[in-house]
């Protein structure tokens, strides 16, 4: 008989987006095909501590139990502070970790640290992908369609006039390091301006303003590691201003999604060659979900990637490949199956001159 997988499904987080990702893991968890792989569940709390086991799954319920930790160096293993000689083995991660401390490339450093494979991009790929103006700017440079930007940090804060100048009116306020809409604002006049300034700065020290762009959401699955392919694409219809944190996860009638999205067979096409494309171009390995505009002359410009996605219920990236021929449980199994031949791959390697 073969020996199942231990695989550690690592959720939660220190992070604004840590809700979400308590959503994510609980459907993740119960798709696991346990044929072939011994979910071991690691929930970091809200303050950054990471919790095994019976007492990971307290975090859902929102309890406080006890706390865990990789071992550098070990390839996968872990001590238990309540018993220094309980130890387990991890034969691979899957992070459902959204936002800062968990997509931006720090527990993907640990993890190569910790000599694990993982599912998603690298640490380069995680941090180009969470921040939007880097992200933005090696799309622009690689000849990408993406739409006008600015960036600036708390102590060079433009005016509200020199936005709209630039960007025109309305535009968007953005926390350059998050997701999920959180800190987003559309803003139409100074006194909004302000305001979303003072929200967003609670999320990161560094903003991106972005041109209002008129058009409809089309995002678009991508899957692989050296040879990513693209999903179906597919449309979220915002029922109300845009597609807000509420709309995402609190408002079942905030947004429908549109699977597939109508479009013409070229429009597809081009849509799923720029996602491919822009994977590519950033680094990106493993999975990452990538958002377009849709203008009304048919130009297609490229919104943002994310490293990685959600995996709720309602979540676009698992339903855009079921769509397009992958179930739920395989696409797991298959992402599962990408982390370890990287991690084989990249095992290979030199790391000291011989």
């Amino acid at each position: 008989m073969t020996k199942k997988i231990n695989v550690a499904i690592l959720f939660g987080g220190k992070s604004a987006e840590h809700e979400v990702s308590l959503r994510s893991a609980k459907n993740v968890i119960e798709a696991l095909d346990k044929s072939k792989f011994n979910p071991i569940l690691i929930g970091i709390d809200i303050t950054g501590h990471w919790l095994l086991n019976e007492n990971s799954r307290e975090l859902l319920e929102h309890n406080i139990p006890q706390e865990i930790a990789l071992l550098p160096e070990h390839q996968g293993e872990m001590i238990n502070f309540s018993d220094l000689n309980k130890k387990q083995k991890i034969d691979v991660v899957f992070p459902i970790l959204h936002g800062p401390f968990g997509e931006d490339g720090t527990v993907q450093g640990l993890l190569k640290l910790a000599d694990v494979p993982f599912v998603g991009a690298g640490v380069l790929g995680s941090a180009i992908g969470m921040d939007k103006d880097v992200m933005k700017r090696l799309l622009r440079d690689a000849g990408l369609p993406v739409g006008k930007f600015i960036t600036f940090k708390d102590f060079e804060v433009p005016t509200y006039k020199k936005l709209t100048d630039e960007l025109g009116s309305p535009f968007f306020i953005k926390p350059a390091n998050l997701g999920s809409s959180v800190g987003v604002h559309k803003i139409k006049n100074k006194i909004g301006y302000e305001k979303a300034l003072a929200d967003a700065f609670q999320y990161d020290r560094k903003i991106i303003a972005e041109e209002f762009i008129e058009g409809r959401e089309i995002e678009c699955a991508v899957l692989g590691n050296e040879e990513p392919i693209a999903s179906t694409p597919g449309e979220i219809i915002v029922n109300s201003e845009f597609y807000s944190y509420e709309a995402k996860y609190l408002d079942d009638k905030g947004a429908t999604l549109q699977i597939p999205a109508k479009l013409s067979n070229e429009l597809s096409a081009e849509i799923q060659y720029l996602a491919v494309q822009t994977f590519k171009t950033l680094c990106c390995e493993g999975l990452g979900r990538v958002d377009f505009f849709l203008k009304k002359n048919g130009k297609v410009l490229i919104n943002e990637i994310n490293t990685i996605p959600g995996f709720t219920s309602i979540s676009m990236y698992p339903k855009l490949w079921e769509e397009s021929g992958l179930k739920y449980s395989e696409l797991i199994t298959r992402l599962l199956e990408l982390a370890i031949e990287r991690y084989q791959k990249e095992s290979k390697l030199k790391t000291a001159r011989s």
